[in-house]
């Protein structure tokens, strides 16, 4: 991904509260059979130094990626969506489509069946926390004896981040009236109307009203 100076996100903060909202990752690898792509959420290892992920494939996907062997290249994308050159000036102007997302670099850890069904373990419960009645992976022992079972068709990973290039593109290059015309369309009813991307872009200007 080209990095522009004007949109480039470069503390680690910045890219963990991204994966933090966004947990839904694709998953690249170079295998011998070429480019492989899979999907799957990851979260952080919250105790671990730098930005490390945790997260799980299938079995078939674990041969697919040829995972632990090479690198692997994780995306996480968060608010994004079209910004209508009619939301600007009278001056002109082409469209643009305003995004925030990281490309992570690393080779990931293969985990033993105790540690991935660890990781099966938090990876539930940081979903599950939010629910009015979470339902634990492990809350039963009918739910316990049945995560035992599949823990096998299962390869948890753990993947420190050696290197990212991420970017948080909000309009940053325009002026703030029209930045906030941006917003109000944004937080508005129109076809492109988004209050994900509203947010986002109120975050990165904290001044506009």
């Amino acid at each position: 991904m080209r990095q522009n100076p004007s949109f480039t996100l470069a503390s680690e903060d910045g890219v963990r509260g991204l994966i933090r909202e966004n947990p839904w990752a694709t998953l690249v690898s170079q295998t011998a059979n070429g480019l492989v792509a899979s999907h799957y959420p990851v979260i952080l290892d919250e105790y671990a130094e730098g930005i490390v992920l945790l997260s799980h494939v299938g079995r078939p996907d674990e041969q697919l990626l040829e995972l632990g062997r090479h690198p692997l290249l994780v995306v996480i994308q968060g608010a994004h969506g079209y910004i209508s050159p009619g939301w600007y000036d009278a001056k002109p102007a082409v469209p643009t489509w305003n995004f925030v997302v990281a490309h992570l670099h690393g080779t990931p850890e293969i985990l033993s069946d105790a540690e991935n069904l660890a990781v099966l373990d938090r990876l539930v419960d940081h979903f599950e926390d939010r629910m009015p009645e979470p339902r634990r992976m492990r809350g039963t022992l009918e739910n316990a004896a049945y995560a035992e079972r599949i823990v096998a068709g299962t390869v948890g990973f753990r993947m420190r981040v050696e290197r990212f290039v991420a970017k948080d593109k909000m309009s940053q290059n325009r002026p703030a009236a029209t930045v906030e015309r941006i917003i109000t369309e944004l937080e508005g009813d129109g076809p492109y109307a988004s209050t994900e991307l509203a947010r986002e872009m109120r975050r990165v200007h904290p001044d506009v009203p």
